[in-house]
């Protein structure tokens, strides 16, 4: 029998019933799901040193556990100094299990290091997504904090099915994200 993270678990086995309850889902097949995860890092200074993207990849893979792509500009910007296909992020696509467990480890483990954390605001993208900001990279138990030479904010993006905020709300709750105590 091969390996299924705890939250994929805990998915098919509570919170869709929990959801299905809430929203009045006739089938299984209706509940939202978490589709991906995208951790998104722009670096902005990576014009003038070309190292950062170098460190940002490593850094990126070691807190996902896979793989990292540069992002690259799209047209010139002379006033910032870019050229088009420069170099100025890195992002990662987590889906299926890498997705499950990454997600485990930032609930119960980075975000409760953020100092002074009294919970992540509620505000959704109208579509059913919701991206979370977090402005410092060594929250990460991965990144060894000797080897850091810049502190580095990313977003974290939460795509799902779900056809309103409200339902993406609901399935996030459910998978235990701390939401502050209001709703949007």
């Amino acid at each position: 029998m091969s390996y299924v993270p705890s939250l994929k678990t805990k998915y098919k086995e509570q919170v869709v019933p929990a959801l299905m309850k809430e929203f009045g889902y006739t089938t299984v097949m209706q509940a939202p799901k978490l589709e991906k995860i995208v951790l998104n890092q722009g670096l902005g200074e990576a014009t003038a040193d070309k190292k950062i993207i170098e460190i940002a990849l490593k850094e990126m893979a070691m807190i996902s556990g896979q793989k990292a792509v540069a992002t690259l500009s799209k047209k010139d910007i002379a006033g910032f100094k870019v050229r088009k296909k420069m170099p100025i992020g890195v992002k990662v696509t987590l889906r299926r299990e890498k997705m499950y467990e990454f997600l485990e480890r930032l609930i119960k483990v980075s975000l409760p290091r953020i100092r002074d954390f009294n919970g992540i605001a509620g505000k959704f993208d109208g579509r059913g997504n919701y991206t979370l900001g977090v402005t410092e990279q060594l929250i990460f138990p991965e990144i060894n904090l000797d080897q850091v030479n810049k502190i580095q904010g990313m977003n974290i993006t939460f795509v799902t099915s779900a056809k309103t905020d409200e339902e993406a709300y609901a399935l996030l709750k459910e998978f235990g994200l701390p939401f502050k105590n209001s709703k949007k």
